[in-house]
Order: structure tokens, then C-alpha cells, then sequence
């Protein structure tokens, strides 16, 4: 990581738009990118800490959701939709959970196009490490009080939802 800057880059950037007369705009792109900068920063944090686990945050998201899906697999095209990635980062993702062992791709027991992704033994153990990890090391020191992460979450989902993410 570098040194923090003595002044808020966001905040100057700011400041620029009122001055060139995007006052209007002004707030919602000091928002915008600063929510963009935070998720790099949480992005970069994650990914440090699951490389000792050998994955990434996308990878760790994968995962996650066959650890909690109740027969431990799931068809790739739900799992590319519960994730909200396109069907070719999932692939992706696949492909190298796959050859490091800790996921497969098995056949659908009724519909032979459909392949089912599945946590190996080796998933299953390395995900719990992953997890209490990233509690311990990034959701705990997260830098938010409850409160604000609350009404963080709360704000982005409305906006998300006023986008079409989910109904």
C-alpha cells in the first residue's frame, strides 16, 4: 500500500467540478467515485488475505455459495446468476477452483446439458478457514460502525434495486 495523501483526492476532485460549474453533478460524482475507491480498497484487502488460502475474493464467493446451497452443488447457470457475474467469469473462476482441486463439475442427475458445480473435500475445508478469516481480518476491522454499515448496505440496496438488480 502507499502512503495516505495529506488531502481527500475525491473531495478535490469535488471541489473542481463545483468550480468549472458541475455543481449539480458534483455530489453524486464525489459519491460514486468514492464508493468506487472503497471497493477497490475492501477488493485489494480481501484478495491479500485469501491469497494465503490460495483464491480470490471471486473465487471465495464461489465457494461460499455451493457451502451454502443444501445439496452442496449448483447448476452453473444459477450459481452465474446468484453471484451476478456473466457465465464467462464464472467459467473462469471454475476452471481455476477446479484445477487446484477444491470444486468439480459433475453432471446433472436429470438434465444431461445442465453440469452441476460441486465442493470437493478439499473445498469443504479450505472454505471455513477462508471464511473466518476474512471475518476476522476484514468484515471485524472494517473500519464501519454497525450503524454505518447498516445504512450503507441500506442505501446501496435501494439504489440497486432502483437499477434493476433485484426486485
Amino acid at each position: 500500500m502507499t502512503s495516505p495523501l495529506p488531502r481527500d483526492p475525491i473531495a478535490q476532485a469535488r471541489e473542481q467540478w463545483i468550480s468549472h460549474g458541475w455543481s449539480a453533478e458534483a455530489d453524486s460524482m464525489a459519491a460514486i467515485t468514492a464508493v468506487m475507491r472503497t471497493a477497490s480498497i475492501y477488493l485489494q484487502r480481501a484478495d491479500a488475505i485469501l491469497k494465503l488460502h490460495g483464491l480470490t475474493f471471486a473465487r471465495f464467493e464461489v465457494l461460499a455459495l455451493l457451502g451454502f446451497s443444501k445439496r452442496g452443488s449448483l447448476p452453473m447457470s444459477q450459481a452465474s446468476q446468484l453471484l451476478q457475474v456473466h457465465a464467462t467469469s464464472l467459467t473462469n473462476s471454475v476452471d481455476r477452483l477446479e484445477a487446484t482441486g477444491l470444486v468439480r463439475r459433475i453432471p446433472h442427475p436429470t438434465d444431461g446439458r445442465t453440469r452441476l458445480l460441486e465442493l470437493t473435500a478439499a473445498g469443504q475445508q479450505v472454505l471455513p478457514a477462508a471464511r473466518d478469516d476474512l471475518n476476522e481480518k476484514l468484515f471485524a476491522r472494517s473500519n464501519l460502525s454497525g450503524t454505518d454499515a447498516t445504512e450503507i448496505f441500506e442505501i446501496l440496496a435501494r439504489f440497486r434495486k432502483a437499477s434493476g438488480d433485484f426486485l
